[in-house]
């Protein structure tokens, strides 16, 4: 039996078995074997040289943004409006058959926008390019969700499915649990808060699935069965969605008014062109980039070329952002000046640890370096010399 009638043969085990208090141990070692069966799908074959056949794209400016959806949904074109690039859209499916990329300037930083192919039901098992499409949305900041308006509800959630199965987790925060692995001393199970999803033995059962017999798990949040099996696989990404719902244009306003009221939703029409600027600030907003502009002493600030910062490449502190501009600057530097919303007042001396918001000034003030020796010698080198070895200067004229 292969992986994949493994995979269908407790998918159907699990949607026959009730849920109740009597079944939770068992459903819980059903998600464990579900989730080993999906990570050794993700593999490469063996024999193999582990390189991929996915889409080989480079990542290019200051974040990278995924569009993913059904085919005929109008990934195409709005790609086309939005930055510019002519990507071929017809009347039929699969359309764009490899990986179309463009870029977006906005607010003086540049996105890169991806055309991916249309995926459809069972992609995460590697129908239609489905890997291939899925293995370029992992390495994005952002995934855009295009959906049709005018059609079932249902796509939604197909997509968030085939994309779960594969490791990605749209708009959560990594699970809040310790696991620490040892050579000894059994399981130890501690817990912060009351967890009312599991209990202490399907916990042992769960590690017992992994074959993981000596170690500490610490819960710090009330997590739920899945979030540990998360944290036990360790090859999960995070990633922000936007879901984008295009052809608005052919609903009525009630219908349009409810589905912009849902979390993480934008209504568009590229047809009619409207919305796609809220589009872009909404992107902003999921992106948390933030604009740091650079003062040298006593002129004003530059605010022709801002140094971009991102939550998720690094962090937004000082100490990257001396980092960005060059690699040894972070050993010399004393102090910042910053001015702006992140500083309490005008300016405010901050160390390397503050965290910057966007539209910052930053001044960075060096160490003084202090002068080798004294008097009529000075010393070769930072290490005490001999007197005999220093260099005499000329005398001092009169």
């Amino acid at each position: 039996m292969g992986v994949l009638e493994k995979i269908k043969e407790i998918e159907d085990e699990m949607a026959r078995t009730q849920k109740n208090k009597a079944t939770e141990y068992h459903l819980g070692q059903l998600k464990a074997k579900l989730a080993k069966l999906r990570t050794q799908l993700l593999e490469p074959p063996k024999g193999s040289s582990g390189a991929s056949d996915g889409f080989e794209v480079s990542k290019y400016g200051h974040g990278r943004v995924s569009l993913i959806g059904f085919p005929s949904v109008g990934k195409s074109t709005l790609l086309t409006m939005m930055t510019g690039t002519n990507s071929e859209t017809a009347a039929y499916e699969f359309t764009t058959l490899t990986c179309i990329p463009g870029v977006i300037h906005y607010k003086d930083t540049k996105i890169q926008l991806l055309d991916l192919p249309g995926i459809i039901e069972g992609a995460s098992q590697g129908k239609g390019r489905g890997r291939q499409v899925i293995a370029v949305a992992k390495s994005s900041d952002l995934i855009l969700m295009v959906l049709d308006a005018s059609k079932s509800s249902g796509h939604k959630e197909i997509l968030t499915k085939e994309l779960e199965a594969v490791g990605l987790r749209l708009n959560k925060k990594p699970p809040n649990i310790s696991l620490i692995k040892k050579k000894t001393g059994g399981i130890t199970l501690n817990s912060m808060v009351p967890l009312t999803h599991c209990d202490e033995k399907l916990v042992y059962q769960i590690l017992s699935e992994y074959k993981i017999h000596n170690a500490e798990v610490l819960f710090r949040e009330d997590a739920t069965v899945d979030d540990l099996i998360d944290v036990i696989e360790g090859n999960r990404k995070y990633v922000r969605c936007l879901y984008v719902y295009n052809k608005i244009d052919v609903c009525s306003i009630e219908e349009v008014d409810q589905i912009a009221r849902q979390p993480h939703s934008v209504v568009i029409s590229c047809n009619m062109n409207l919305n796609l600027e809220g589009l872009l600030e909404s992107m902003w907003e999921h992106m948390s980039l933030r604009r740091i502009y650079t003062k040298k002493q006593g002129c004003k600030p530059d605010f022709e070329e801002p140094v971009i910062l991102s939550e998720d490449r690094g962090g937004c502190t000082i100490d990257v952002f001396c980092k960005q501009l060059h690699a040894e600057l972070i050993k010399s530097v004393k102090y910042a000046l910053v001015w702006g919303t992140s500083s309490k007042h005008y300016p405010q001396r901050c160390g390397l640890g503050h965290t910057l918001e966007d539209e910052d000034v930053v001044q960075v003030v060096k160490k003084k370096v202090a002068e080798d020796g004294r008097g009529r010698f000075k010393m070769q080198g930072q290490d005490t010399q001999r007197i005999a070895d220093r260099e005499k200067k000329a005398k001092l004229k009169t």
